[in-house]
């Protein structure tokens, strides 16, 4: 929630860019990216729905760049959570699972091209408010998950 709230204030009021060193700011971006990839590795998510507001709130990045970058970081995060929860009992679930895998797989696909298509025709000030809901939306998922 804490991020949704960040991200919606340092979009939509006047904030002064935090002014890091870049020896700072590398160190806090690496410290995020273990704190994501721990949070992701628990919740079994891929983590951009954190990576996305860290890189447009540590690195002052346009969130349409941030997306982009948000995938880069996350396909080797994803690649060594696969590699490692593989071996895992509860991977089980995927086997089981197979036509939901491939149809969320090539739904995925086909959203990303159309995506991509749509990336200069979207403009930022409606994507911030989508995902400020989205990771608004998320946080009460996960705390009142039982």
């Amino acid at each position: 929630m804490l991020i949704a709230i960040l991200l919606f204030v340092t979009h939509f009021f006047a904030v002064e860019p935090l002014n890091i060193a870049p020896v700072s700011r590398t160190i806090a971006g690496v410290v995020a990216g273990v704190i994501i990839g721990v949070v992701a590795a628990l919740m079994g998510v891929a983590g951009g729905e954190l990576l996305i507001p860290t890189i447009v709130l540590l690195f002052g990045t346009d969130i349409k760049i941030a997306g982009s970058l948000s995938l880069a970081v996350s396909l080797p995060t994803m690649l060594v959570a696969f590699a490692r929860f593989s071996r895992d009992a509860n991977f089980a679930v995927i086997r089981q699972n197979v036509p939901f895998l491939i149809a969320m797989t090539v739904g995925s696909i086909a959203g990303t091209l159309l995506g991509g298509l749509l990336l200069g025709v979207i403009p930022t000030l409606v994507l911030i408010p989508l995902l400020v809901l989205l990771l608004l939306l998320s946080s009460i998922k996960v705390w009142s998950h039982k």
